[in-house]
């Protein structure tokens, strides 16, 4: 849940061919007239995710030359098919990392895209990964270790379960029904936004200053997930309520509604995690990157339903 890795709920982009044809052109024209390094072009992975998405508009408003990546952006890549990885990497001198569900491509990856020009990386993984390690989500484990060990520029970014989570995710079905079921408990968990976490990501490929780092980034508050359902029902104006259920009764609801049973009890481990209160606590790397607070759970919950995320 504190990555960017999308469930079979999750919704996906599609560009127009007038979109793709017009990122050809700029990937030609950086490749012949730009070095890798400063002004080259910035290759963002999982560019049509939660967070990827909105670190390639960010770079894009301010005026750097992106390479939006993924299945199914303009840019083909998938991590699965090795044929893709070169031509994505050509000329570039920053690259936005997210992870592939399986690790074993990670190493790989990383040392072409080194090869290539690559120096700078800033990876997307999860707070809290110091304590369960590999046993859930196991590429942000493999991606910390691989770039610290590539001899590159490199920034980690570990975000807390992220507010978009309620309305772009897993969670959004079960609060459009009225009912959000989870085994967390009252633990509180300092949810953020993810427009903080492209905000922080943008800032990291295209500013010095932060190689070596790893900056762990929150919400500036913490709620439970039943206050958080409260904030997001008198938001909507809809009903809504928020039950603690045990992780096997989860697990059931959650196959019910079409997820296999390994993503069930994938995602159910992660929630499980949570409620041991492991990243309870508000930590401060929004404003250390960004010298502001980060963006307030009300907020979120305002903006979404105006929207119309909610009904």
């Amino acid at each position: 849940m504190t990555s960017n890795q999308q469930t079979p709920q999750a919704q996906q982009t599609q560009q127009t061919p007038q979109a793709q044809q017009t990122e050809k052109r700029q990937q030609h024209s950086a490749a012949r007239n730009q070095p890798s390094g400063r002004g080259a072009p910035i290759l963002v992975l999982g560019a049509t995710g939660k967070t990827g998405s909105r670190v390639v508009a960010r770079l894009r408003a301010a005026g750097h030359t992106v390479r939006a990546a993924s299945r199914t952006a303009q840019t083909p890549f998938d991590w699965t098919d090795r044929t893709t990885w070169g031509p994505v990497l050509e000329g570039v001198g920053a690259l936005y990392l997210v992870g592939p569900p399986d690790p074993e491509p990670i190493a790989d990856f990383v040392a072409q895209a080194r090869a290539a020009g690559v120096r700078r990386f800033v990876v997307l993984s999860g707070r809290g990964i110091e304590v369960y390690g590999d046993s859930f989500e196991p590429s942000m484990a493999e991606a910390e270790r691989v770039v610290r060990e590539a001899g590159v520029d490199w920034t980690v970014i570990r975000p807390n379960n992220f507010s978009q989570n309620f309305d772009e995710d897993v969670f959004h079905e079960p609060l459009l029904e009225g009912r959000l079921a989870l085994p967390v408990g009252d633990v509180p968990e300092p949810f953020i936004d993810v427009e903080d976490i492209a905000e922080v990501a943008a800032v990291l490929l295209t500013e010095d200053g932060h190689s070596g780092r790893t900056y762990e980034l929150s919400g500036p508050r913490s709620l439970t997930f039943a206050e958080a359902v409260a904030e997001m029902a008198k938001a909507s104006g809809r009903p809504m309520r928020f039950e603690d259920i045990t992780e096997e009764a989860y697990v059931a609801e959650t196959m019910g509604r079409g997820m296999p049973e390994d993503a069930a009890r994938s995602l159910a481990a992660v929630l499980t995690f949570l409620a041991g209160g492991h990243n309870s606590a508000p930590v401060s790397g929004v404003r250390e990157v960004l010298g502001r607070e980060a963006r307030d759970f009300t907020e979120y919950a305002k903006r979404a339903a105006e929207s119309g995320a909610w009904g």
